[in-house]
């Protein structure tokens, strides 16, 4: 199957028809008001608008309360939830919403047994863990830590870049490639160039091997 690619944190309409005309298939919105990125549901709803056909849209939550969620819900158009915190699976299952589970990789880290704990979600999103930082950190991990198959769809994340994500697809075989500072000019501006760069780095990693 082709490779699926999700393009992070906007804040800009004008960056999100960007990504989208240049084939971006989803595009990610953060509510999390510590973040760089962080959007208001107002903010949010008038990108989303502005959207093509086709395009999802992802909603961004960390350890957020659910009348934050619900109140988003009500205003923007989103097509899947994403949790970067320490949500229960029951926390994750209340919106009955899709959504995807990210998972920090460290060592000792056990994603086979983390996959079957929310096995409602529709993938696991892989990121570098830092602590104290739930996600958007531009670093890498190493990719050989992570199992081969999973019972989930696997999501790749953490510092990818136009230079090295088709060397990542080639690697670890994911579903799809999430990226957010490494195609940024400045946290939450995305670099128009950076993002056409890295969509064609993954795409034609994907002809190579079809």
């Amino acid at each position: 199957m082709p490779i699926r690619i999700k393009i992070c944190g906007m804040t800009r309409a004008g960056d999100a028809q960007r990504a989208a005309a240049a084939g971006a298939d989803a595009l990610g919105l953060v509510f999390h008001e510590p973040s760089p990125r962080a959007v208001t549901p107002e903010s949010a709803a008038g990108i989303v608008a502005g959207l093509p056909p086709f395009v999802s849209v992802v909603g961004l939550f960390v350890n957020a309360a659910p009348s934050l969620i619900e109140s988003v819900l009500s205003r923007v158009r989103l097509d899947y939830l994403q949790f970067h915190g320490d949500e229960s699976p029951e926390a994750c299952d209340r919106y009955q919403m899709p959504y995807i589970k990210v998972a920090r990789v460290r060592p000792g880290f056990d994603l086979v047994q983390y996959a079957v704990r929310y096995r409602h979600a529709r993938a696991l999103l892989v990121d570098a863990y830092v602590p104290g930082l739930p996600g958007g950190t531009g670093q890498t991990f190493d990719w050989t830590q992570l199992p081969q198959t999973l019972p989930l769809p696997l999501i790749l994340s953490g510092g990818l870049t136009p230079e090295n994500v088709a060397l990542a697809i080639r690697t670890v075989k994911p579903w799809a490639v999430d990226v957010s500072s490494g195609v940024e000019a400045a946290p939450g501006i995305k670099d128009a160039e950076k993002v056409l760069q890295f969509i064609r780095g993954a795409r034609n990693e994907d002809l190579r091997h079809a």
